[in-house]
């Protein structure tokens, strides 16, 4: 069980947070046409988990549109921005934003997802949504880069996240 802070009070989280090297195992998330995906079913040298609480939220919608632009001069890259917010809502979000470089997904069908990674709230004012994190994977599903953000109000690092791809894809 880790801890995070939300506005500056301490909050549980549930499960254990994925270190670096370890391998993901296949879960479902919903998409917006509300069809099941596994993390099986993608392919690519690297899938980024852009985990958050809720797109209704200034950070959170800044997170999905900073991967967003990020996301299109990644070759060969998956960016999936995760949240409990329902594929309607979700859907929304991306056609007004016009978000079109990442692939949301709910995760509000699917509680063991939250709990398998380590980002399940268990207390506090926002219990039952996910922590704000970010997993990079590469083709194998194994752990890369991690990063749970100590802060919830704060934005992860996009610039060191984004500079873990770029450092594998010149090798």
């Amino acid at each position: 069980m880790s801890t995070v802070t939300f506005k500056g009070n301490p909050i549980q989280l549930a499960g254990i947070f994925p270190k670096i090297g370890s391998t993901i195992n296949d879960f479902q998330l919903t998409d917006n046409a509300l069809n099941e995906i596994k993390l099986s079913d993608l392919h690519a040298d690297y899938i980024v988990l852009n985990i958050f609480p809720s797109l209704d939220t200034p950070t959170c919608s800044n997170s999905v549109r900073t991967f967003n632009t990020s996301a299109a001069k990644l070759k060969n890259c998956i960016v999936l921005c995760i949240s409990n917010d329902l594929p309607f809502a979700q859907n929304r979000f991306c056609s007004t934003n016009d978000i079109k470089n990442v692939k949301p997904l709910s995760a509000f069908r699917n509680h063991d997802f939250a709990r398998q990674l380590g980002v399940e709230i268990t207390d506090g004012p926002i219990r039952g949504l996910l922590a704000r994190a970010v997993i990079i994977l590469n083709a194998k599903h194994e752990v890369i880069y991690t990063e749970l953000v100590a802060e919830i109000a704060n934005e992860p690092n996009y610039e060191k996240c984004l500079q873990t791809i770029e450092s594998r894809t010149k090798q």
